[in-house]
C-alpha cells in the first residue's frame, strides 16, 4: 500500500480573510497550522502571522494562574461572560506544561468553561498537545496574534502549571493575575516568591457564604506579604482583592483593576516597553525551539545523542565538550 500523500497547504490569503472576518472555524484551522510540527506547515504559519501582524497588538492581554482547585476555569468563564455581555470579544488560550511531558493536553475539554465555549463572542482553545514547554508557549503567543487579528479585544491566557510556565505566560501578557484560596490552613499556601514578584494582582476566590471572613483574612495576609517585595513597576502596586467566581461578586472589580493598570502603564510608557521586551524574548524562545527541533528530527544527530549522553554520565567527557560536539553537528 502506498504511503498517503501529505495534505496540501492551505490557501493563506483565504485563511487571512477568514480570520479577519472572525470565522471561528477558520481561526481554529489557522491555530492548528501554527501548532503543526510539519516543516512546510511551520513555514506557512510564519508567513500567515507576518501577514496578520499589522492587525495585532490592540487587545488587552491577561495571564491567569493559581493553585490547584482555586477555580481558574470558573473564574475565566465568569470574567469572560461578563466581558462579552459588555460588548467585548474574548479569546481564551491555555499553556499546559503537562502536555510537554505526557503528550496529551488535559485542557482539551471545553466544558470547563461551559458558558464561554458556547458564547458566539468568545473563542476557547486548549494548548498544543505536545512539544517542549517553550515551544508550547511560543505557539500560544502566535495563536494570540491570530486571535487579535480576528478582532478579539481581550485575550485571556491560562496556565495550570507552576514555575517556568507562569513566567512564560507573564512574559506574553500585559497583566498577570494570580488566584488564591481562602481558609486553606496556612494563608500563604502556594504563595511562591517568584510568582508573587511577577503578579500584577492577587485575587482571593470563593469569597461567598461562610468563606467571606476567611477570604478577607487571607487578603490581609497576602497584603502583608506583598509589602516586603518590590513591585515590578514604579507605576503600579499589586492590589489584593476578594471575589466569587460562583456568584459573580467582585468580577467587575477585577476587570476595573486590569483597566486601571493598563491606563497607568500606558501613560508611563511601560506597556509599550514591556511589549517590546516580550517580542525580543519570544524571538529567542522560538529560535531555541527551532534548534531543539533539529535535534529531534535530524537522524544523524539523534543517533549521536545517546552516545554523548552516556559519555557525560560516565564522566568520560565534560558537559562543555559534549555541547561543543553537539553544536558542531548542528553547524553552530
Amino acid at each position: 500500500m502506498s504511503a498517503r500523500s501529505p495534505s496540501p497547504l492551505p490557501d493563506l490569503a483565504k485563511l487571512a480573510r477568514g480570520i479577519r472576518a472572525r470565522e471561528r472555524a477558520v481561526i481554529a484551522r489557522a491555530i492548528t497550522l501554527v501548532e503543526s510540527r510539519r516543516v512546510d506547515h511551520q513555514k506557512a504559519a510564519r508567513r500567515l502571522v507576518q501577514e496578520l501582524l499589522p492587525s495585532t497588538g490592540k487587545a488587552v492581554r491577561v495571564g491567569i494562574t493559581g493553585v490547584p482547585g482555586v477555580g481558574k476555569s470558573t473564574t475565566i468563564d465568569a470574567l469572560g461572560t461578563f466581558l462579552t455581555a459588555a460588548g467585548h470579544k474574548v479569546a481564551v488560550l491555555a499553556v499546559d506544561p503537562s502536555s510537554a511531558r505526557s503528550g496529551g493536553s488535559i485542557l482539551a475539554d471545553k466544558t470547563r468553561m461551559a458558558q464561554l465555549a458556547a458564547d458566539p463572542n468568545a473563542f476557547v482553545r486548549p494548548s498544543p498537545a505536545s512539544g517542549t514547554l517553550g515551544g508550547v508557549a511560543a505557539k500560544t503567543r502566535e495563536s494570540m496574534l491570530i486571535c487579535e487579528a480576528a478582532g478579539y479585544d481581550v485575550v485571556l491566557v491560562e496556565t495550570i502549571g507552576t514555575g517556568q510556565s507562569e513566567t512564560m505566560v507573564a512574559d506574553m501578557t500585559d497583566f498577570f493575575l494570580v488566584l488564591m484560596l481562602p481558609g486553606a490552613g496556612d494563608e500563604l499556601q502556594g504563595l511562591k516568591k517568584g510568582v508573587v514578584e511577577i503578579a500584577d494582582m492577587i485575587a482571593i476566590n470563593k469569597a461567598d457564604g461562610d468563606n467571606v471572613a476567611r477570604a478577607k483574612a487571607a487578603a490581609a495576609e497576602y497584603r502583608a506579604a506583598l509589602h516586603i517585595l518590590s513591585p515590578r513597576s514604579m507605576s503600579w502596586s499589586p492590589p489584593v482583592v476578594t471575589y466569587s467566581a460562583l456568584t459573580g461578586a467582585g468580577i467587575a472589580d477585577l476587570w476595573a483593576a486590569i483597566l486601571d493598570h493598563r491606563k497607568r502603564m500606558t501613560a508611563s510608557g511601560e506597556l509599550d516597553a514591556r511589549r517590546c521586551e516580550q517580542q525580543v524574548k519570544w524571538m529567542w524562545a522560538m529560535l531555541e525551539d527551532r534548534v531543539f527541533a533539529r535535534l529531534r528530527s535530524d537522524p544523524a544527530l539523534k543517533a549521536k545523542l545517546p552516545r554523548i549522553e552516556a559519555a557525560v554520565a560516565e564522566g568520560r567527557i565534560s558537559p562543555a565538550v559534549a555541547v561543543d560536539e553537539i553544536a558542531a553537528a548542528l553547524g553552530i
